[in-house]
């Protein structure tokens, strides 16, 4: 079993939607793929099964030993798995223990960044270098683009990307159609969104 953890710099940056376009993507592609949710949450895991029409399993970096989350993970029976990570890419319990991070070095799987570069231009390259900086050995597969405003905000991020030898995978439009409600705990529930479906479908096409 191969696994992509999919992280960002902070909460807000586009994770879910991409997990979901990819879930959705790569399955219908004819992939069989799994999804998994970094943490003890419990609404994304919901998204996810809706995305790739089967269950979602969670991954608690904090609660697991690396032994027991690689076990769950195995136990999905797919030559794939997709771990949406939480918060920030190195954020967890106070000590700094559980997170997307430290869930990828126990997979031994790397991890796909998530920037959110409104705002933004050369400056989207700090993130993955901190990143590096800070934990050199959870390997860095690439990034992925989002809320890019034109073709020249895009050329300016993947311009000073390329300057690190980061790969730029894609990038997704700044859309409303590509938006999920969220409350104090999280995203609003699947059920209570008439047009999540529509959020996934969109997403997996741009991603596919």
């Amino acid at each position: 079993m191969r696994a992509l953890v999919v992280a960002a710099p902070a909460s807000g940056a586009g994770k879910t939607v991409l997990t979901l376009g990819l879930l959705r993507a790569l399955g219908a592609g004819g992939r069989v793929v799994a999804a998994a949710k970094a943490g003890p949450d419990y609404i994304d895991p919901q998204f996810h099964r809706l995305a790739a029409r089967r269950p979602s399993v969670n991954l608690d970096g904090w609660a697991m030993s690396p032994t027991r989350l690689r076990a769950l993970a195995a136990r999905q029976g797919a030559p794939l798995l997709i771990v949406e990570g939480a918060m920030g890419a190195l954020d967890a319990a106070a000590d700094g223990s559980g997170s997307a991070a430290d869930v990828a070095a126990a997979l031994g799987a790397p991890l796909l960044l998530v920037l959110d570069i409104s705002g933004q231009g050369h400056s989207a390259a700090l993130a993955p270098a901190g990143l590096r900086a800070l934990r050199p050995e959870v390997p860095l597969a690439g990034v992925i683009l989002n809320r890019v405003a034109s073709p020249r905000h895009q050329a300016l991020a993947r311009s000073a990307l390329a300057s690190l030898g980061v790969t730029v995978f894609g990038a997704l439009p700044r859309s409303p159609g590509l938006h999920l409600p969220s409350r104090h705990l999280g995203l609003v529930l699947p059920a209570e969104v008439a047009d999540a479906e529509a959020v996934v479908s969109r997403a997996a096409e741009i991603v596919a």
